[in-house]
């Protein structure tokens, strides 16, 4: 409700305004009424009585809403205003403060109605007195204020229900400030724990994966100095500061958030075939590829393609146990299309095979395989792996290629086995 607050506090001053002018007008028109002077005094005193009640009592309930200082002040208001009406009519000027502050500073609506049904009676009977308590002032003061309480009911209700409904809005828009914020901080969260997965996602595939391979070339070299082999050893130790480095690059790029560092000036064909002579000289696996290029392919299929190749190839070293790895990337069937077309809606399949012990019975997939698959999913792609009873394992990963490629993107030669010397 703050900032119903502070739009009441606002209002509140208008308020004010409209209060000391109001009363400074009839005290103005008293002083040039040319009544008795001891008239003149009492109703000068009453009128004086009130600015003091709403200095000390009406301006501060106002404003905090306390119910007792605002009934105290009101009933001062309705003796003052009767005891200037009774000196002069002019003193009925004050109606028009008493009646509309009855309603602004009443919580309670029947105490709005009582204090404003008193003010009219005692207005009447002020009226009456005034003119000698005769039947004729009577009927003649009593049908105006009643056309006064009338209407001083019928707009103390209307404003009353407007204030509530804008008091209603005004809570709605904090609420929905307050929904908005929560929602704000909901967003953030999910964001951060979205790229804290993404950059463990990054690490397993880049950085993890060097440093595996880091220690089975330090452990090979270790054995080649055990067997006074140097320059296997020494062989060892080149891929190793080579391995080094290409992790150095990695880590930078994710500190950066550039592209990874093999796909940096080279298309996705030949970033695999880095990939994969790397692989065959870390490993000893004889790679094969078949690789075409794939028109129409973005930056964000090229590193969900990349990435999911070195997965694949890392778990083949690390599980497989397998001579052979044949690596394909091409493209696949669009709807109504054949493989190697290139319709609208077309996919691009890499695959990745080989020859190894494959998938025995209840194996659990492992956080790269499980990252590999949330990382083709955000691409509206698919992972599937195979592994049938003759043993081997086969990774297959579908992407869609974009349908808003570049017009006049270069043809793709036919896929061409090639094997890696």
């Amino acid at each position: 409700m703050d900032s119903f607050e502070s739009s009441w506090d606002h209002v509140v001053v208008w308020w004010d305004v409209g209060f000391y002018v109001v009363v400074l007008l009839s005290a103005v028109a008293l002083l040039l009424a040319g009544i008795e002077p001891d008239r003149l005094a009492l109703a000068l005193g009453a009128i004086g009585v009130i600015l003091l009640a709403y200095t000390f009592l009406g301006r501060p309930a106002a404003r905090n809403r306390d119910q007792r200082l605002a009934v105290s002040y009101l009933l001062i208001l309705i003796v003052a205003t009767d005891v200037a009406v009774i000196q002069n009519q002019l003193g009925t000027f004050l109606l028009f403060v008493a009646f509309t502050q009855i309603w602004m500073l009443s919580e309670r609506r029947w105490v709005s109605l009582a204090l404003s049904t008193l003010l009219a009676v005692g207005t009447t009977l002020a009226l009456t007195a005034a003119s000698g308590f005769s039947r004729e002032a009577l009927t003649r003061a009593a049908p105006q204020m009643g056309v006064a309480l009338a209407f001083s009911i019928l707009l103390g209700i209307w404003v009353g229900q407007t204030m509530l409904q804008t008091a209603r809005h005004a809570q709605l828009v904090d609420d929905l400030n307050a929904a908005q914020a929560e929602l704000g901080a909901v967003h953030h969260a999910a964001g951060v724990a979205a790229e804290r997965e993404r950059m463990a996602r990054e690490i397993h595939d880049t950085l993890a994966q060097g440093f595996t391979s880091i220690v089975m070339l330090a452990q090979a070299a270790s054995a080649d100095l055990d067997r006074d082999d140097v320059g296997a050893a020494r062989d060892r130790l080149a891929l190793v500061e080579t391995t080094a480095r290409d992790n150095l690059a990695d880590a930078r790029s994710l500190v950066t958030a550039f592209s990874p560092v093999p796909l940096q000036g080279a298309t996705l064909v030949e970033a695999i075939e880095r990939l994969a002579g790397r692989f065959e000289d870390e490993s000893g696996v004889a790679v094969t590829l078949r690789l075409s290029v794939v028109p129409g392919l973005g930056s964000a299929e090229d590193v969900v393609l990349l990435r999911s190749a070195q997965e694949a190839l890392a778990n083949v070293r690390r599980h497989a146990q397998a001579s052979s790895v044949v690596v394909s990337l091409g493209e696949g069937a669009g709807p109504g299309g054949r493989e190697g077309s290139a319709p609208d809606g077309a996919t691009v399949v890499l695959e990745v095979t080989d020859d190894g012990r494959g998938l025995g019975p209840g194996v659990v997939e492992g956080f790269g395989l499980r990252g590999m698959r949330e990382r083709v999913a955000e691409g509206e792609g698919t992972v599937r792996v195979l592994s049938p009873p003759g043993g081997g394992t086969s990774v297959r990963v579908e992407l869609p290629v974009p349908a808003d490629h570049p017009a006049g993107a270069p043809p793709h030669p036919a896929p061409l086995p090639r094997s890696h010397p």
